[in-house]
């Protein structure tokens, strides 16, 4: 069998992350893990709308059989499955039992109606959009770039954020049927991640409309990091809890979806402070300096 190399290739990518990661803890400047990550972010999505929504999804399940395998020899948990022909991964004949959660997705999609797969594409093309613009934007605060504002750009993120959420929370609406996410649970854990999501867009929008830039900063940080972690903390939390709880059936995605945007949102406000922190500190210094 013929390795999957673009598999392979993601781990060699989270590897240089989190070395990104660690230098941006030491150095304090955080844009290259930033646009790291953003670029990951488009690598795997773009995937599902070049090859098909069961192609990507059998590459993202791949990501994941390679850790929840580790260890099982002959004994393979009730809370795994297989999938028809082994088809809902890339690798092959190597791993024959996968994440419920991860044969439940295949299956809906390879023997579902057109239209979710629809649904799917308009959700990660429109939340690519919002993801790239909400880091121009917080890159460039209050700037231009070129002829378009800062606002006129924010509109747009906020639009594009809308059609995403609008996708993500009908495709939610069918969710209550499907075990292996966790039935009715996963539906109201992605309906509470799109409401944080969302809420926290809204208020910044609500800020700097009432003339309050300052709120409007604090609640673009918390949009940001709730965007973080709905997609990013998200996957990384599955990546290691998957395995530790494979016994479980949909604990591990339940936990994920109900946590990753609220605990990304926290980060968010973290990061903020300890930014304000260090820019509070510099002002200080710099009379003493002189």
């Amino acid at each position: 069998m013929d390795l999957p190399l673009g598999v392979l290739g993601v781990y060699a990518a989270l590897g240089i992350w989190g070395l990104l990661l660690v230098r941006g803890f030491r150095s304090g400047t955080w844009n290259p893990f930033l646009i790291f990550g953003l670029g990951l972010m488009l690598f795997l999505n773009i995937r599902y709308l070049v090859e098909g929504s069961t192609d990507g999804i059998a590459f993202f399940i791949g990501i994941y059989d390679v850790l929840i395998n580790i260890g099982l020899g002959g004994t393979v948990p009730e809370a795994m499955m297989a999938c028809e022909g082994n088809d809902c991964t890339v690798w092959g004949d190597r791993y024959a039992a996968h994440p419920a959660w991860g044969v439940a997705f295949y299956e809906r999609f390879a023997n579902g109606p057109e239209f979710r797969s629809t649904l799917l594409y308009g959700h990660l093309t429109f939340n690519s959009i919002a993801f790239v613009l909400l880091h121009v934007q917080m890159m460039r605060p209050g700037g231009t770039a070129g002829l378009v504002s800062h606002k006129t750009l924010g509109r747009i993120s906020f639009a594009a954020l809308t059609i995403s959420l609008i996708c993500a929370c009908w495709l939610t609406s069918q969710h209550g049927s499907v075990a292996e996410y966790g039935g009715n649970w996963s539906a109201y854990g992605f309906y509470s991640m799109a409401a944080v999501v969302y809420g926290c867009a809204i208020m910044g929008i609500l800020a700097i409309r009432s003339g309050d830039p300052t709120r409007h900063r604090v609640w673009m940080f918390r949009f940001a990091g709730s965007m973080w972690g709905a997609f990013w903390l998200f996957r990384v939390m599955l990546f290691v809890i998957d395995p530790i709880l494979r016994d479980y059936e949909s604990a591990a995605i339940l936990w994920c979806i109900w946590m990753s945007a609220p605990l990304g949102a926290l980060l968010g406000e973290i990061v903020r402070r300890r930014l304000d922190a260090r820019s509070s500190a510099t002002a200080q210094t710099r009379p003493a300096e002189a």
